[in-house]
Formats: C-alpha cells, structure tokens, sequence
C-alpha cells in the first residue's frame, strides 16, 4: 500500500514539475519571440475603418518606436472608410482595434524583463485630442512612409486641407525629408463615404489624396498622413453643409498637435504649407548636432533649466550651448519668413531665391522686392529683427536672441518635440499659431534667429471674409487665454519654488504686461 501512494506522489511531483516547466518556456521563451516575429499573431482581426479598405492590408498598431513603416498606396480606392454612421458625440464607427503598445520595465532586479502595456488607440486618442470640437476623429498613419527615421532629424508638421494639396507637393518636393501632416477629409453627420455621391466633397477630396500620394516617390518615402475627420462647416458656407474646400471648423491647433504627436523625430518645424524651404536649415540643423558631443536619448518631460548657465549667450548654431538648449527644449530656431511685394511674383517658387545673398539683394532693390511677411501687421513677426538679420554676413552661422518678444509674435519655430502644445480651444484663423508660441515662451523657451536660413511665403487669395469674423471672435479667446495661461504657469512656478530662475523669467516680465492680472502678478512674485 505504501508503494501504491510512494508513486502516485512521485507522478504528482512529475506532472507539477511538467507543468512548470511549460509554463516557463511559454512566458518568457516562446512569447518574446512570437510577439519579435508574428507581432499580428496574438492581436484581434482589425474592424472598422482600417478592415474595410479595399485591397490594402490591415494597420499595424500604433507603435512608440522610429522603425520603417510600410506603405499600402491604392489611389483606385473609391471607398476606403466603412459604412459606419457618425455616433452623437464620438464616431466609434471610425475607430480601430488597433493598440498602442508600450514597453515598460518589470520584474525582480534578479529577473528583469519587460512588461507590454496596451491600450485601445481609439482610447489614447480620445484623451489625446479631448480638447477638440466634437465630433473629430483622427486617424492616425493613413498612409505610413517607408523611409529610414534619424532621431536627431527635424520633421516639418503641417496641416493640410483638400485645396492646398498642389502646395503641399511642392513643399514635399522642395524639403525632401520627413514631414507629418494632418489632412482634414469633411464628413457629413449621420453620413458615410459609401453613402455620398462620387462627386461629393468628400469623396472627391479623400480620391484626390489617394492620388496625390501617389504621384511622387517622395510621399512614400518621407510623408506619414493623418486624417481629421469632421462635419463642421467652414464660415464661409452658412452652415448648409461642409466646406467643399475641406475646411470645415479650422481646427488647426488640433490638426498641429495630430501631426505633431505622431512626428518620429526628436526635433520638428512647425510651418504652415504655403511655405517654400529655400535654404538647407535642416542640414545645418543636423550637422550642428552631429558635431556636438553625443546625448543620451531621454524620455519624458524636458529638463528644467536652473540658474546656473552652462556658457555664455550662444551666438552660433554651432555652439555646444546652442546644441543643448535645442535638445533640452529652452531654445527654439526661428527660420525668418519674407513675402513678395507684389503678390503676382510670389507664385513661382522656382523663381524663389536660394541663399541668403540673392535674398539681400531682393530686399534692398528699390523699392523692394522682398519684404517681411506680413509686415502690414507688426506684431506679428517684427519681433524677429529683421534689420539685425540683413546686417549679419551670410554663411555666418549666425544666431541671435529675440530681445523683444510680444505676445502676438508666431515665427516659423525648430524645436524640440517636447515643448508645451498647442492649445486647442481655438477654432479658424486668429491667435491660434501665436498661442502655442506664447505658452512655450511663458514655459521658459527662448527664441533664436538662424541668420543664414529664410523662408518665402508663396502668393495666394485669403478668404478676407471668414478671417475678418473668425479673428474677431479669437481675439477675446485669445485675451481669457493668455491670462489663464499666466496664473497656471506662474502658480506652477511658486509650487515648484523656481519663480524668481531663470526659467521663470519669460512668464514674470510677460505676464506683469496684462492690465487685469497685472496686480495679482505682482503679489505673487513680490511674495
């Protein structure tokens, strides 16, 4: 009888021990390298909007990482969205399953490994992009570039709308790098793709970025598309249905922050499309870096800049001072914008000037060829010094500090991906650019002028109509904004007891110019 129990314990032991041991190989063997090599294998199919496109693979997930992408082209496609209709606040028709995967540290200090944390992009987006007039939806990579990714590269962030796309190939032509864009597609409430009529806006628009992509190698080597869907109308259709331009609500802060977010680059350039690059900033950018001493690549918050300065006032793009404010996000690039006098001889960029001598030259013709963008409105870009950027040599590698900045100041700005976003309660045009670039300055970015590098507005029509009711309506918006802003960041300062750094230093001079805050500013900082 003992015999009898001796074994049945000797075979328990042995199941356990089989059971274990499979356990273990299947955790911490078999699963790295099905997830390495199969990351589809374990994931549910894809449904909605990315497993009814015609033709084209399924996404793969929104990943935390610079890898290739692969791109599926298909400019034949008629239909690409489902048949989902629009919910009453967020359209869960137009969502994936797809996930966002992040990679998180686990385990004993013996046993480390790692730990994969997932969460529904329909999830991470909606917090995303909270702040947007709803319903928008934002699909992420609808067409993914194929092209290697350097970290230390700069992307050009865009917005795009359907009657812009001639532009925006030119500015794809012309840069040659990688640029991600958010293409806003309108969309009729309670309607589909499916439903609407071939030569609807809407189905026109979205067939005619299928063929936009797909004219140019460039696009698929370099531009990751994002799409903003939306049924609002712009200011200029009486709210009868969707701007056939695309512009319906303007949202551009949104759109910004979209192509922003999903950039794969440390450093990005935030420009409006109309834009020619006409000098290699970028190039000069990267080799700055290149030559610098070699950083860690960090995640997270930027570092906080304390009293103690690292060097002298940088005074070139190649100084190791330049190069670390650029990485540590407490400087921005400002790229100086001019426009043509004559808006006729601003349509041709290949008639641009391509260095800054020829530039100089246009400028000091009499009368002047070339100007300052907008030089009409001041404030808008005088902050930039544009008569200290004409007296530095070219080829220089000059940079200079904007010395007087103004609230209404939106130059066209390198930094990195990292600085504060853009606040996205501004809808059409008006304060909406100068928004972001004032709450980066109250968050203790400073600004500096590349002398060497320029940009050229390229001629055309403004809707005068829509901008003149849309800027009236945002320059109240703008006003609540900046005083909020100035109590959230100074109050933040107090807590962190950094009010009276250097850091501090943009949000107390500025924030003590507001005439309704101006004396709770001054309690505050006088304690």
């Amino acid at each position: 009888m003992s015999q009898l129990w001796l074994k049945i314990i000797q075979c328990g032991v042995f199941m356990y021990i089989l059971a274990a041991v499979v356990f273990t190989t299947f955790s911490y063997l078999l699963t790295p390298v099905v997830k390495t090599f199969w990351p589809r294998a374990a994931s549910e199919k894809p449904t909605g909007i990315y497993a009814n496109r015609q033709g084209a693979a399924p996404r793969r997930p929104l990943s935390l990482s610079t890898e290739p992408l692969e791109v599926n082209v298909d400019s034949d496609l008629a239909v690409p969205l489902d048949d989902n209709f629009w919910a009453d606040t967020w359209p869960a028709g137009y969502a994936s399953s797809d996930l966002v995967h992040w990679t998180l540290p686990g385990g004993s200090q013996q046993g480390r490994h790692h730990v994969e944390y997932t969460l529904r992009e329909e999830t991470f987006l909606s917090k995303a992009f909270s702040e947007a007039m709803h319903p928008t939806r934002v699909i992420p990579f609808y067409f993914k570039a194929s092209g290697s990714v350097d970290y230390d590269d700069v992307t050009i962030t865009t917005l795009v709308t359907s009657n812009r796309f001639r532009v925006f190939k030119q500015l794809v032509e012309r840069y040659k790098g990688p640029i991600s864009v958010t293409i806003h597609i309108p969309l009729p409430l309670h309607a589909s793709f499916a439903s609407l009529q071939p030569d609807h806006p809407s189905r026109v628009a979205l067939n005619n970025l299928h063929t936009l992509y797909a004219s140019s190698p460039l696009f698929a080597e370099h531009v990751d598309v994002h799409l903003a869907l939306s049924p609002f109308t712009s200011a200029l259709s009486g709210g009868k249905m969707p701007s056939p331009e695309g512009e319906g609500g303007r949202q551009f802060n949104v759109w910004r922050n979209a192509a922003r977010l999903f950039a794969r680059t440390e450093f990005v350039m935030m420009l409006d499309v109309d834009f020619a690059v006409c000098t290699d900033w970028r190039g000069a950018i990267r080799d700055a870096l290149r030559a610098a001493a070699p950083r860690p690549i960090r995640h997270g918050a930027r570092t906080p800049r304390t009293d103690a300065r690292a060097g002298a006032e940088p005074n070139s793009i190649n100084s190791a001072e330049m190069v670390r404010m650029v990485r540590d996000g407490t400087a921005a690039l400002v790229v100086p914008a001019f426009e043509y006098a004559k808006q006729e001889e601003g349509v041709d960029q290949r008639t641009f000037p391509a260095d800054k001598q020829a530039l100089l030259r246009l400028a000091r013709a009499a009368p002047p060829v070339i100007a300052s963008f907008h030089a009409s409105w001041a404030p808008g870009h005088n902050s930039t010094d544009y008569e200290k950027y004409y007296s530095l040599a070219p080829g220089s590698h000059a940079v200079y500090k904007v010395e007087q900045y103004q609230s209404a100041y939106e130059p066209y700005v390198i930094t990195s991906k990292r600085v504060s976003w853009c606040d996205e309660r501004f809808a059409g045009y008006g304060g909406n650019k100068a928004a972001c670039l004032f709450e980066m300055y109250l968050s203790g970015v400073s600004f500096y002028v590349l002398s060497d590098h320029f940009l050229i507005h390229q001629s055309h029509k403004y809707e005068e109509e829509a901008r003149r009711e849309e800027r009236k309506s945002n320059r109240k918006l703008y006003s609540d904004f900046k005083e909020e802003s100035c109590l959230r960041y100074l109050y933040r300062y107090y807590r962190e007891g950094t009010l009276h750094s250097d850091r501090a230093a943009n949000a107390r001079e500025e924030c003590r110019k507001i005439k309704n805050i101006a004396k709770t500013v001054s309690q505050l900082i006088n304690g």
